[in-house]
């Protein structure tokens, strides 16, 4: 694989990231900082502007969705009182904003790619993957803050105060830009991608890809109603008979345990650096007592009515998504402090992320082949399971337009399992197959539940913001607040105080107690 160096200059909010790739790419001998950008092409654009999104994805959304969703706890054996402000929570303005700072960045160099002068349709290739790539990380944004800058955005110098979209325009322009995008790759015009980080060029699989992030975006559009859901409907009924991405849909411009600015940036932020040290996060992220009774199968024996359906069903993945401590998944009561119920004593070992999440499907042999592998790992954009699990929803949802949901979830189980490198996916589907809202069978509203569950386990360390906006979408899967929560969950995060500074004429006039309610600001895809 091609290795990639990519140097960044960082400039402010709603400009373009300037960035570049050198060594092999531009024969340039100058400082690659200081690269003009008229010298700067598609490209080389376009692993710059997936890697940046990424790099965002993959740390602090990762860590934001993990606890919100109840999959991770703050270390309380060894750091007091952890996490208050996710365990609250306290949704301010400098909560979690590293996530609206970095996608936006990273989504402007793939807006940059698009706004290229090419008037021999040189790199339309290219730009049809940034266009996919964008809707991807847009939907993500979106998602998560409802309106926000879109159709003036990304203009750099020239408008540093664009103004604020809606939701539903923002969805709408998206679908259009994959419908755009998938046209442009059927027709084979330009040349093929030579630095694809995704695919390789494969066209077929882009397309897939495209295909299946639509189905993403109409599904998050199920419970809407009025000119929405007859937009919604419209969309679905083109993408009946539609080819899904059937692969994991991974990146990776040369990852590599060279040095820390080589690394996988989950790897970097969550495990190790690449001097072997442990990453800062590594001791302060741990196992949730919640998911620790869901993949041991309630050994515990905990009375909780959440937890009844997961009676002596123990998770084949749970050794390869979490290490194991006396043979079990350990892990803490989300704001517990010692000697409170929910957090472990005799010591301070406790869960975390193991090989199946921090290597995929491989085991290392010693400490420094660990450190090689998870530098090395490829960042998951969406996985096949995720895909399966869209179209179980799909044809649970929408029967005459889709089909085999029962196959596409036992399907979406087994790819999870490969995925984390575990075997012995088929007993664990016989075994749960009777368990309502686990398993599928029951009325449709239970098989939903059973969706948004496995989905949850599937995605966890991995995408597990799909789970939050799930969660956010349909209450599933049940997920318990901390014991000090004084608000609900979220149903979306606060704008930045970047954005406060910089575009503080245009920015929603959003209260705290907003995010926690339902109202013109939350998501239009959540208020129903």
């Amino acid at each position: 694989m091609k290795i990639i160096k990519i140097a960044t200059v960082f400039l402010s909010l709603s400009m373009i990231l300037t960035t570049v790739s050198c060594d092999k790419y531009l024969d340039i001998n100058d400082d690659p900082n200081n690269i003009p950008l008229d010298q700067v092409t598609p490209n080389e654009m376009l692993p710059v502007g997936i890697t940046s999104c990424y790099y965002a994805q993959g740390r602090t959304l990762n860590k934001f969705a993990s606890v919100v969703m109840n999959a991770t706890a703050g270390n309380s054996l060894v750091y007091g009182a952890p996490f208050v402000d996710d365990y609250k929570p306290n949704v301010t303005n400098i909560f979690y904003n590293e996530v609206w700072d970095g996608l936006f960045r990273g989504v402007a160099n793939l807006d940059k790619i698009n706004s290229y002068n090419d008037p021999t349709n040189k790199f339309i290739q290219h730009k049809a993957m940034a266009k996919i790539m964008k809707a991807n990380y847009v939907q993500i944004l979106t998602d998560l803050y409802g309106d926000m800058p879109y159709s003036e955005a990304f203009q750099g110098q020239n408008l540093l105060t664009p103004k604020y979209d809606k939701g539903e325009d923002i969805y709408k322009a998206s679908i259009a830009d994959i419908d755009a995008a998938i046209a442009t790759l059927k027709s084979g015009v330009g040349e093929q991608p030579e630095n694809d980080i995704v695919f390789g060029g494969d066209a077929g699989k882009w397309i897939q890809f495209a295909n299946t992030l639509k189905l993403r975006y109409l599904l998050r559009m199920s419970n809407v109603t009025g000119s929405m859901a007859a937009f919604r409907d419209q969309k679905l009924a083109e993408l009946s008979g539609a080819q899904f991405i059937d692969v994991d849909v991974l990146e990776n411009p040369g990852y590599s345990s060279a040095n820390d600015a080589q690394q996988n940036p989950f790897t970097n932020y969550f495990v190790y650096l690449s001097s072997g040290t442990r990453a800062n996060n590594f001791s302060e992220n741990v196992a949730s007592e919640n998911i620790q009774i869901i993949l041991n199968g309630n050994s515990e024996n905990d009375a909780r009515p959440v937890y009844q359906k997961f009676n002596n069903i123990v998770d084949g993945r749970r050794a390869r998504m979490f290490n194991l401590i006396g043979g079990k998944v350990l892990g803490i009561r989300q704001g517990n402090v010692p000697g409170q119920p929910g957090v472990p004593t005799g010591g301070t070992a406790v869960s975390r992320f193991n090989y199946g999440i921090t290597v995929g499907s491989k085991t290392p042999g010693s400490t420094r082949e660990y450190i090689d592998m998870a530098s090395a790992k490829s960042g998951p954009i969406m996985t096949r399971a995720e895909s399966k699990f869209l179209q179980a929803e799909a044809a649970l949802r929408y029967p005459g337009l889709f089909s085999n949901a029962a196959g596409n979830f036992s399907d979406a189980i087994t790819a999870s399992y490969n995925f984390f490198g575990a075997t012995g996916s088929a007993a664990y589907i016989a075994a749960i197959q009777n368990i309502p809202s686990l398993g599928w069978t029951g009325t449709d509203a239970n098989k939903m539940e059973a969706i948004m569950t496995q989905k949850w386990i599937a995605l966890t360390g991995v995408n597990p913001e799909q789970s939050f906006f799930d969660y956010t979408k349909t209450g599933f899967p049940v997920t318990l607040s901390a014991t000090i929560a004084t608000n609900p969950k979220p149903n979306r995060l606060m704008y930045p105080l970047s954005e406060y500074i910089a575009n503080a004429k245009n920015i929603p006039a959003i209260s705290n107690s907003d995010v926690f309610s339902k109202n013109q600001y939350t998501p239009f895809w959540a208020r129903n």
